[in-house]
Order: C-alpha cells, then sequence, then structure tokens
C-alpha cells in the first residue's frame, strides 16, 4: 500500500530553482531516507511534504488524499514531525512533553484526558526507552535523551507517516545507534511510515529500505542503498572520491570518503628488529592488512608485526588474551598491531624484496614443520596435541591494492609456500602425504595503500609472479635454518 506519493514536485526561492520535477513513492512500513549534499534539496523536500511551505507546483498525497485537502488536525492525525533540534519547553516534564502528541486527538474547547491518551503517551515512552525519566524536567535531559522524547512526541500522536530532518544531528554515536534502533523498532512494530533527511551515508545505508538520492534538485538515483549508493554515484553527486565495503555485522554497504593528500610511500621505512623473544617489522606509516594472526585477524590498519616466539610447551586457554597483554607490556598497541606466535626461534626469521621500477614486495617468514600437515588428508588425523612448528609470513607490497587483489595475493602466497614443502620433502607424519603447511600458519598481507594499483595478484599477474617467487624463497630459506638449527642435514 503506497503512503506518500510525490510527484513532479518542483521548488524555487526567488529564482533559484532549488527542486526539479521529483518524483517517488513510499510503501506503508518503509523507512526512506532522503541523502544528498548541501544545497541538494532536502530539506526543503521535507517542508513540502510536512506542509511547512506552500506547493506550488507538482502534487503530494497521504494515502490517496492531496495534502491541500488536509485540515491542520487532518495533518496532526496523518502525519508527524521530528525536526533537527527543538526547543526545550523548560518546566515541562518528560511526560508533559510527549502528552503534546496528543493533541491532534482531543476535541473540544476543554478536551479531557482519556485512557487512550495516557496509554499512547506511556506507550511511546516506553518504545525510547525513557518510561524511568518520565517525571524528570526536559532541560535536565542529554541532548540525546532529549531527543528521543521528541520521538516519543511524535510517537504519542500515533500519525501513519512520520518526518524527520536529520533527526541524529549532533549527537554522539550512542545516541544515534540508540534514537535510530528505537526509531527501526517503532516503525516495525506499528507498521509506521517513515521517511528521514540523512546526512550521513552510513546511517542511510544501515537503516533505510529504500533511498531517492538528490543532486541540484533532481533525483541522482532511486531505490535500495546496496542497489543505487555506488561509488561512482557518490563521487559524482558529492564531488569526492569515495571507497564502499561490506558492513562487517550487516549485509548492507559502508562508506569513507578518501582525503586528498600528498602520496608518501612507506615501504621504505620498513625495519626488520629483534627482541630477545620476538622478530618485529616496522613501518614508518600504517599498511592496510588483510591477516590470518591471532592479533589483527581481517582487514585493518597496521604499522607492526610481531612474531612472538613461545616455549615447546606453551599451554594457554587464552592464547589471544596472552598475546594482547604481551603487546601491550613492550610497548605495542594491540589496535595498531599484528601478532603472531611461533615456537621456531625467531632469530632464523628470513627478509627478502625485490625492488623494481614499478613496485617493491618484501617477505617476512619463519618456518618449523613439527606439527606438518597435509590440508587435503587431515581428516584422517586422530585429535592430537598442537606440537610446535608454524610457518608465519609477512607479505608487504608498495602499491595500492584492491580488496580482491589482498585475496589473490593470500592464496599466491598459500601456494608457493605449499610447493616450498613439497620441494623439501616435507610430509604429514600421520598421512605420509606431502605436507601443505603446518595446522598453526599465520599469513599477513600488507600493502602501503599508495602509488600504482593492482586490481589482481593471481599467479598470472606482475604482482602474483613476484610475491609467488619471494614466498617460495624466504620459506624454503626458513626451512633449512629450522632443520640446520635442529641439527639435520
Amino acid at each position: 500500500m503506497t503512503m506518500l506519493e510525490v510527484r513532479a514536485v518542483s521548488h524555487q526561492y526567488g529564482l533559484k530553482q532549488v527542486l526539479d520535477h521529483v518524483t517517488f513513492s513510499v510503501e506503508k512500513g518503509e523507512l526512506f531516507g532522503i541523502v544528498g549534499p548541501n544545497g541538494s534539496g532536502k530539506t526543503t523536500l521535507l517542508k513540502l511534504i510536512s506542509k511547512e511551505l506552500p506547493l506550488v507546483s507538482g502534487e503530494i498525497t497521504i494515502s490517496g488524499q492531496p495534502l491541500s485537502a488536509l485540515s491542520a488536525k487532518q495533518w496532526a492525525r496523518m502525519a508527524a514531525v521530528l525536526p533537527q533540534t527543538a526547543e526545550t519547553a523548560y518546566g515541562y516534564t518528560v511526560k508533559e512533553t510527549v502528552a503534546l502528541g496528543r493533541y491532534a486527538h482531543q476535541r473540544g474547547l476543554f478536551p479531557t484526558w482519556t485512557k487512550e491518551d495516557e496509554a499512547a503517551v506511556q506507550e511511546a515512552l516506553a518504545a525510547v526507552g525513557l518510561i524511568d525519566k518520565i517525571d524528570e524536567p526536559l532541560e535536565r535531559l542529554s541532548g540525546g535523551e532529549r531527543q528521543r522524547a521528541y520521538l516519543a512526541r511524535a510517537l504519542a500522536q500515533e500519525p501513519q507517516l512520520l518526518l524527520l530532518d536529520e533527526p541524529t544531528n549532533h549527537m554522539d554515536i550512542s545516541g544515534q545507534v540508540r534514537l535510530l534502533d528505537r526509531l527501526v523498532e517503532a516503525a516495525r512494530s506499528r507498521g509506521l511510515t517513515v521517511v528521514a533527511v540523512f546526512h550521513d551515508m552510513n546511517v542511510a545505508s544501515l537503516y533505510c529500505d529504500r533511498v531517492i538520492v538528490l543532486k541540484e534538485g533532481k533525483t541522482a538515483a532511486l531505490g535500495a542503498p546496496a542497489d543505487v549508493m555506488t561509488p561512482a554515484l557518490l563521487q559524482e553527486v558529492f564531488a569526492a572520491p569515495v571507497v564502499r565495503q561490506a558492513h562487517p555485522a550487516a549485509a548492507k554497504p559502508v562508506f569513507s570518503f578518501v582525503p586528498k593528500g600528498k602520496e608518501e610511500s612507506p615501504a621504505a621505512g620498513l625495519r626488520l628488529s629483534f627482541l630477545d623473544d620476538a622478530a618485529v617489522l616496522a613501518a614508518r606509516k600504517p599498511l592496510r592488512v588483510l591477516s590470518s594472526a591471532l592479533i589483527g585477524a581481517g582487514f585493518q590498519w597496521a604499522t607492526h608485526f610481531v612474531n612472538r616466539q613461545v616455549g615447546l610447551d606453551y599451554d594457554c586457554r587464552d592464547a589471544e588474551e596472552d598475546m594482547h597483554r604481551y603487546l601491550e607490556q613492550r610497548g605495542f598497541l594491540p589496535e595498531r598491531t599484528v601478532g603472531m606466535m611461533t615456537a621456531v626461534d625467531v632469530r632464523d626469521a628470513v627478509w627478502v624484496q625485490e625492488e623494481g621500477e614499478a613496485f617493491l614486495v618484501a617477505v617476512m617468514a619463519t618456518a618449523g614443520v613439527g606439527n606438518a600437515i597435509d590440508a587435503a588428508r587431515s581428516w584422517q588425523h586422530k585429535p592430537f596435541a598442537v606440537k610446535p612448528g608454524t610457518i608465519n609470513m609477512v607479505v608487504v607490497i608498495d602499491g595500492r591494492l584492491t580488496d580482491a587483489a589482498f585475496v589473490q595475493a593470500v592464496m599466491t602466497a598459500t601456494e608457493a609456500k605449499a610447493k616450498a614443502l613439497a620441494d623439501r620433502s616435507v610430509c604429514d607424519p600421520e598421512t605420509g602425504t606431502v605436507a601443505t603447511g603446518t595446522s598453526t600458519d599465520s599469513l599477513a598481507v600488507a600493502a602501503t595503500q599508495t602509488g600504482r594499483t593492482f586490481a589482481y595478484a593471481g599467479t598470472a599477474t606482475e604482482l602474483g609472479r613476484a610475491i609467488g617467487r619471494l614466498v617460495y624463497e624466504a620459506v624454503t630459506e626458513a626451512l633449512d635454518r629450522y632443520k640446520r638449527r635442529r641439527g639435520r642435514p
């Protein structure tokens, strides 16, 4: 069922055209977002829908009724407005503020307060989580709580349509999340239709069912955020480079604007040093990393890569927490560090690099194979205690990698490692077949994200060939050092 219909709406301030034939519809129960840069017509469009500005050109209907046909009280029963900020009514309690939302449902010169009015106010306060603040003076609330009180006032109005103009403006993160979560819960439980202006692209993406993107008063895009909010569109609309990524916990895209600045490659600042029990690779500037390490797994930005040596009898129930504590005690920020563990002597770490005209690739590796395993036959293993032996690798690339290139670099490095094991005849002791790695290997692929862009890093590419060769050389040498230290030929 269509709740709101906007057809060919235009508007001018003097000679300036701020909206130009904007058309869209919003279904009942939908959370619809209006986004765009400053001056694109977002607030003007909302003011036309809310009857704050007179409609001169085009048509707007609510539940099939033209706005022009609705009296003020009829409008108030159908729609409520939550502005960016509202002036605090000093002397009013939270409940008294919310009760103002019942005006549209009261009749007569001296209206009486009914059970229905009380129930609507109590339900609205519960919906926004302010029951415990019911008798508090409004001016004593925090900004986020005050905005939730105004949302409760709008909900107490029991509208079919709720209009919001940047409702989370000037709120901290926790306040934004609380307000928007409460709004979504209320909309879903009541079948409420919400139309909101959002300044933040990520908020619009995470909370809206659909959005309209405005540029200079015209419709630049209309649809689900994941479908229409592309980097190309947003760069065109906002005139700034945008990176789009998948949200780590929701099936929604999130966006980052890329600042301009002088590109300075940090690759020349790479430095390998040793502590008594760790090999440490440090970068002058943060590198973007895709890692399987104990600390810093997944995508992150890091300045340090710590390969910590533990004893052959190391046994810790929470190795991650132990590693976190280890890093802090030695002055490393865990949020900027990739942390790995190995029982191999870290003094045998191998560092190789290749610097050509186009790019630089460097690899650090340590290798032990006391826990060697054939991944294709690991299912044949009986439960066993983990033995010392880990292959840890850090691959650093001076270049700008796409997400696909990061993943392909991981694949290329893993294949090269497996080939090094095969050529050194390292076998899985349980199956007697050639090992592909150990059960505790870690890998980090890091990129400066400056200079040349690499869309791919598979074995058929120039970058992939360099990664494969250097990983093979580093792992082979690390295996040889491991054998020599153990006194094997």
